[in-house]
């Protein structure tokens, strides 16, 4: 990596909802909610988080800032894990920093979690507003985490006939025809714009859905086309708010279910693609034949409905952008190494990276992560990146203290894009849902800006 730029930036940003911290003792519950809302956790490392050495001592320092509150008779938990399968928790005070010393003897991730407790080992909460002013509740706590050498981890290797399922998946979408048969269906008409919501034929069991948005007077080949991926849900896709001026947007839906349809369809239609005991493309006998997985018709969608956008005689030929986050971020990442007219993907939080990494390398990971099994080697984002040699990429965020979406599983991904353009931005004391009020962001780039 010798033409890896580093640069730190510091900037104030907003709070998001989290889970509870998984590894609290039995004891934890949850107090009843407070405001608390200028109360943070801060965290700082004793040099860059990403730069540490084989042995070298990494020092975590988290202080407490109570804003305009008054602090109670609160405390400190903290968890340490890492890549080397080391775990030491405990508590602290909290009327001075809070000093966590620890290192990792080979390249990988360590992990520090330290939460706000009150003194009857209760969690404590904070209630705050989001940008539409509606209140919701988060734990107050810092995920913080710290790296050695992580430009050097590498992935568990690929099926030797990756290249080649792809192609026969490519080859079956084929032998769908969908020209003359995609149902477009002019469901709004705003001031500046068309709505669509789009029903595109694919590969069985459903069609490709999601909603289409052109601009009112759009001239022949005069528009770049954007793509947007959603994360993992169970409940029905909104219409689009409005049309930008400047594009052709396609909104996909993961799943290939119908648009604008009763509350009653949605439910029995999120039974239907349950298999067994599981949310869908958790099941691991399902996902044991790469074909029978819920990736298979999800990506298989995915490329269907790009094709499809790239016949619209608005579309200017040249830029076709995709991006999302977690299983957004996944389909971005997808969509970028199966079509090569993708010019621009931002992932974020790109979920299912290094699936096999806990399994035969023992890195530390999270929920909400999907049982390994070898075929799904097939949609591992980590080998789609060597497939990636053209467009450009900027994974929008990776979070040091994401175990939902585990950084070495970032990382690996980051390392083997194949293009020359590329940037990775990582969020120090971010997990998969939470930036905190002081973003610490490193980021790595190459190529142009």
């Amino acid at each position: 990596m010798k033409s890896l730029l580093f640069s730190t930036m510091l900037a104030v940003g907003t709070l998001f909802s989290v889970p509870v911290l998984a590894d609290a003792p039995k004891t934890l519950s949850e107090t009843r909610p407070a405001e608390l809302a200028n109360v943070h956790i801060h965290c700082q490392t004793n040099k860059s988080p990403l730069t540490y050495k084989p042995g070298e001592e990494m020092v975590f320092t988290f202080t407490l800032d109570t804003g305009k509150d008054k602090p109670g008779d609160w405390k400190f938990y903290y968890v340490r894990r890492g890549d080397d399968n080391k775990t030491f928790k405990g508590y602290a005070p909290v009327d001075k920093p809070l000093v966590i010393k620890t290192s990792l003897d080979k390249p990988g991730f360590v992990s520090v979690h330290v939460a706000l407790f009150d003194a009857k080992n209760k969690v404590i909460r904070q209630e705050l507003s989001n940008s539409k002013g509606r209140k919701y509740k988060r734990n107050i706590y810092s995920p913080a985490g710290a790296a050695v050498y992580p430009e050097q981890l590498t992935d568990c290797g690929e099926p030797a006939d990756f290249d080649a399922f792809w192609a026969k998946q490519k080859k079956r979408l084929a032998e769908v025809p969908f020209i003359g048969k995609v149902e477009k269906k002019l469901v709004k008409e705003t001031s500046n714009g068309y709505i669509y919501a789009l029903s595109i034929p694919c590969v069985a069991p459903r069609p490709a859905t999601g909603y289409l948005t052109i601009p009112k007077k759009a001239k022949a080949k005069s528009l770049p086309i954007y793509v947007t991926f959603y994360g993992y849900s169970a409940a029905k896709q909104g219409m689009p708010g409005g049309v930008s001026q400047n594009r052709i947007a396609l909104f996909v839906n993961a799943h290939g279910q119908k648009l604008g349809e009763s509350a009653e369809y949605y439910k029995k239609f999120f039974q239907s693609i349950r298999s067994k005991k599981y949310s869908y493309a958790f099941d691991p006998e399902e996902n044991k034949d790469p074909e029978t997985a819920f990736f298979n018709g999800m990506a298989l969608r995915n490329l269907r409905a790009m094709e499809y956008a790239k016949t619209l005689p608005e579309w200017n030929g040249k830029k076709l952008v995709v991006q999302g986050g977690s299983q957004g971020g996944l389909q971005t990442m997808w969509a970028a190494a199966l079509d090569q007219d993708v010019t621009e993907a931002y992932p974020s939080i790109t979920w299912c990276c290094d699936l096999a990494g806990t399994d035969k390398k023992q890195r530390i990971s999270g929920g909400w992560r999907i049982k390994y099994v070898p075929a799904l080697d097939y949609y591992d984002p980590v080998f789609m990146a060597k497939r990636i040699k053209k467009a450009k990429v900027d994974i929008i965020r990776a979070g040091l203290g994401d175990y939902v979406c585990p950084p070495s599983g970032l990382a690996i991904s980051y390392n083997n894009l194949a293009t020359p353009n590329k940037t990775i931005r990582w969020y120090q004391s971010s997990d998969h849902g939470f930036v905190p009020h002081k973003k610490e962001i490193i980021v790595w780039s190459t190529g142009k800006k």
